[in-house]
């Protein structure tokens, strides 16, 4: 098979398995030759920020010199952005290859798409050598599909807050167990600034298995004009904007230090090059001016809080046109309660998922709370509003999308298309 047919086979894999993602990955790893033994890991999980943190992580060791492998999910845009080595995404001759060997290989029970990408991803990486790997966690940590590896060198949990609860547990204890599921006897952790609940959890976890803990403090971060400081640490710039970024940025600093008392040639100047180059898409990303439009893809109610603390601290004063597309199976009524107290108005879209909250559902639980709100049938309608220019009240304003992944996806798609026919397109008034 070609690689897009070999991709949209492997992407039609069901998304939960009959089998616990750890069991299944197990089989597939054995069956591909146990890749990751010979590979050196970061492994990474958390509610929030781990994606941030990675891409911080990868930036640093890149500036190092070291040759490390990325893998992440979900993408956005592309496949092949969620395995990278050094910045650049797998080839598409290799993902096709790669994919077509799994997809042959029979273990008993179905795979899904998560296992094939992590099993693929660590073949590629230990088939060019990459001197460390950084593994983002898809789903918790205890059972997750990256769980499979032995002992990673650091395992890094970044914020913990309240999200997949059907599966990881109603409460932030529960939850943090099930990250803390990540942590074995022989790594060093590095943990992201906790609430009590869940900081108590991780720390227990790490006093019994007697693994060295490094702690972020939130509260001794000091935001600056173009970046931060912390104490100990000299002032660091960064591209990347946001307050919540401060917290994955010195969550990734520490990381690389526990990495440079390992041997690994983290210098201070690799650091401070790295935070600042570093890119994340999708979080916090101003993709024009004028219009002013910003995506983030805060999809739980604590990413919604701290986009909505970030963009106080940088517009003060300011109501924002916002573009919302959620998921059903989200508590949205308390994400968008969280963003109503700055927001103009509202255009909800209903995304590309057959877990989607419709627009039209989610317009009129907005307008119940006093505030305008309309539906658009597509992501592309959508940017068309923002883009036409001074066409109602919307464009008048900063334009804000945030919501799903897969939403912010299908932004990204639209707006890299870059030859939008703008012909009027208008959302309908409920």
């Amino acid at each position: 098979m070609e690689y897009q047919e070999i991709i949209h086979t492997i992407e039609g894999k069901r998304r939960f398995g009959s089998l616990p993602g750890i069991e299944i990955s197990r089989r597939l790893l054995a069956a591909a030759g146990n890749p990751q033994k010979d590979l050196a890991f970061v492994h990474i999980a958390g509610t929030n920020g781990k994606g941030s943190a990675a891409a911080f992580l990868h930036a640093v060791l890149k500036e190092a010199g070291i040759k490390t492998g990325l893998f992440t999910s979900p993408h956005l845009v592309d496949f092949r952005e969620r395995i990278r080595i050094n910045g650049e995404p797998i080839p598409q001759q290799e993902a096709a290859r790669l994919g077509q060997l799994l997809l042959d290989i029979d273990v008993g029970v179905q795979p899904t798409m998560f296992d094939y990408c992590f099993v693929m991803a660590l073949l590629y990486f230990k088939e060019q050598g990459c001197e460390l790997v950084i593994l983002e966690t898809g789903l918790g940590g205890r059972l997750d599909a990256t769980n499979a590896i032995d002992p990673p060198l650091v395992s890094m949990i970044t914020r913990i807050g309240y999200d997949h609860t059907s599966v990881l547990g109603q409460t932030l204890s529960e939850i943090a167990s099930e990250k803390a599921g990540i942590l074995k006897k022989g790594t060093r952790a590095v943990l992201g600034s906790q609430k009590p609940e869940a900081e108590a959890v991780l720390k227990k976890y790490c006093n019994s298995l007697a693994i060295p803990f490094r702690e972020v403090e939130a509260a001794q971060i000091i935001p600056l004009a173009d970046g931060f400081s912390y104490p100990g640490e000299q002032p660091y710039r960064m591209r990347m904007i946001g307050n919540f970024q401060y917290e994955n940025a010195m969550t990734a600093i520490l990381a690389a230090r526990e990495l440079g008392s390992l041997g690994y040639p983290v210098t201070e100047q690799a650091l401070h090059r790295g935070i600042a180059a570093a890119v994340w898409e999708g979080r916090m990303e101003v993709v024009s001016q004028r219009p002013f439009l910003l995506i983030d893809g805060a999809h739980n109610t604590d990413g919604v809080a701290a986009l909505m603390h970030s963009l106080k601290e940088l517009y003060p004063d300011e109501k924002f046109h916002f573009i919302i597309g959620v998921l059903a199976d989200k508590n949205y009524q308390s994400m968008v309660d969280l963003a109503l107290p700055f927001a103009a108005c509202v255009t909800a879209v209903t995304p590309e998922s057959e877990r989607a909250l419709a627009g039209e559902q989610l317009s009129a639980y907005i307008r119940e709370k006093g505030i305008c709100a309309d539906h658009c049938g597509s992501v592309k309608k959508a940017i068309e509003l923002v883009m036409e220019g001074g066409k109602g009240k919307a464009i008048e304003r900063k334009t804000v999308a945030f919501g799903s992944l897969y939403f912010i996806g299908e932004m990204k798609k639209e707006l890299e298309k870059g030859k939008l026919a703008f012909q009027n397109n208008r959302c309908q008034n409920q």
